[in-house]
């Protein structure tokens, strides 16, 4: 999938992508037809860049609730040609969780959308797990038959059904075929677990794949070999090198650290910096001029593995440096340093804004810090990070510190957060959320009441609203 074009932060349709509270909440202020056409853009063309771990579906099923939207457009979108021809789950996935959540809430026509969809639609697999989570048992066993038309009855179609069963999310809808007492069903379905089963036996009885000799030497040929493949294996061969190497063998180790063959010296790296030999440190800052990136990045990415002192203090002075081992550096003050950090942090944090924008990595381990450092300093880049990045999981981080740093915090963007797109969002606002806001009173009230909203978030709730709670 290309990365989505997200809009601009103050639009409709930006806030809608972004998964902000104040999306559904301007969505529900809008003329309903152009909140409608600007939820349906984002169901229909997924605006998470990366859709398998941000949230988005429930959000959005609400807001289809709250403005009582027709599933039109969705329709149109899963039975396109173009479903023919491109299987990818990303194209259909949210707009078939959406369906999911609707028909948790009760829309059947959402359940119908789904049903046909298992049985015709190239993402198959993902509407039968949708389906398993809320359908009827007569109804899921109807979808037996044309799910298992998918697979031809030849060795290859029934190696590819055996497959389907062992990776499904959701094992009901299999479990109630199994059941069947037609040979083409029960029989077939059956017969795919266990071979299922027994290949994941195989698999775990007979590991595959080249191992390491019982030598120092061994595992830096090892390592190498994986890099010549384009497989770098230079961690897992520190690894072993924990398991094989002696006090003898610590010069040789230093020496590939300090100009071995990139295989042997990243792997080196790896080693001494988790065994916290006092050398390491100047040989991460030599490795990280290297003109080879990959001893570059490994040097950085043994540094970041470290947890003592020392490296904590020798990040304060290559914190400055404007290559990838001074932005590792702040990474690490803000991870691991102290109040005497603050300022640091705070000028990375700043930087980073100022010269990669409110979605660079790096941000994600500086907002933390903030955070964890409570510097109240930070709160205008922080608010600046919340409102324009298109990552929902950064933002609710930006949340997090501003919670954490920013005495506005409970009467501003917590009362915002109550509508997030993310549970963990949503249950921070609950637990700071100023109450004295009727809206809160009543968004409260209906989290409370959701069955579909999530355990913690209710759990937060009902620390507000519950008998020991003060009155809402």
């Amino acid at each position: 999938m290309f990365d989505p074009v997200i809009a601009p932060s103050g639009t409709l349709l930006g806030l809608l992508q972004r998964g902000r509270g104040d999306g559904t909440l301007h969505a529900l202020a809008a003329p309903r037809p152009e909140a409608l056409a600007a939820l349906s853009h984002c169901v229909l063309d997924d605006p998470r860049h990366d859709w398998q771990v941000e949230n988005r579906s429930l959000y959005y099923a609400r807001l289809y609730l709250d403005l009582d939207g027709g599933l039109e457009a969705i329709e149109q979108h899963l039975f396109d040609p173009e479903d023919l021809v491109d299987d990818d789950e990303g194209r259909t996935g949210l707009a078939l969780a959406v369906l999911g959540h609707l028909a948790s809430y009760g829309r059947d026509d959402a359940l119908v959308l789904l049903r046909r969809y298992a049985r015709t639609g190239a993402n198959w697999a993902w509407a039968l797990d949708e389906l398993a989570l809320r359908d009827e048992d007569a109804a899921l066993r109807s979808l037996a038959a044309p799910v298992l038309a998918r697979f031809p009855a030849t060795p290859e179609g029934e190696a590819e059904l055996a497959a389907a069963v062992r990776d499904a999310f959701e094992p009901r809808p299999w479990r109630l075929w199994s059941e069947d007492p037609r040979v083409s069903v029960g029989a077939r379905v059956r017969a795919a677990q266990e071979q299922g089963s027994f290949t994941r036996w195989q698999r775990q009885m007979r590991p595959t794949g080249p191992r390491p000799g019982w030598s120092v030497q061994a595992v830096f040929d090892w390592a190498q070999q994986g890099l010549e493949r384009g497989t770098p294996l230079h961690v897992p061969a520190a690894r072993c090198l924990t398991a094989v190497a002696g006090p003898a063998d610590r010069h040789a180790i230093v020496e590939a650290a300090r100009g071995g063959q990139d295989g042997a010296r990243c792997t080196a790296l790896h080693y001494l910096a988790e065994s916290r030999d006092p050398v390491v440190l100047d040989l991460i800052e030599a490795a990280a001029q290297s003109p080879s990136r990959t001893v570059a990045d490994a040097a950085v990415a043994s540094f970041e593995r470290m947890c003592g002192a020392d490296a904590v203090d020798r990040a304060r002075g290559w914190v400055h440096r404007p290559d990838a081992l001074g932005a590792s550096a702040a990474g690490v003050l803000a991870c691991r340093g102290g109040a005497q950090d603050a300022p640091l942090v705070l000028g990375a944090l700043r930087e980073t804004v100022r010269a990669d924008g409110p979605d660079a990595p790096l941000l994600w381990t500086l907002v933390d810090g903030a955070g964890r450092l409570g510097i109240c300093a930070a709160a205008p880049v922080l608010r600046h990070v919340y409102r324009e990045t298109a990552s929902s999981h950064l933002r609710g981080r930006a949340a997090r510190a501003l919670a954490a740093s920013d005495p506005s915090f409970p009467t501003g963007f917590a009362v915002e957060c109550l509508w997030d797109c993310e549970e963990t969002t949503r249950e921070l606002a609950a637990l700071h959320a100023e109450t004295g806001d009727a809206r809160v009173a009543e968004r409260l009230r209906r989290l409370a009441a959701d069955p579909a909203e999530e355990a913690e978030v209710q759990t937060a709730v009902r620390s507000r609203i519950g008998p020991d709670a003060p009155a809402v």
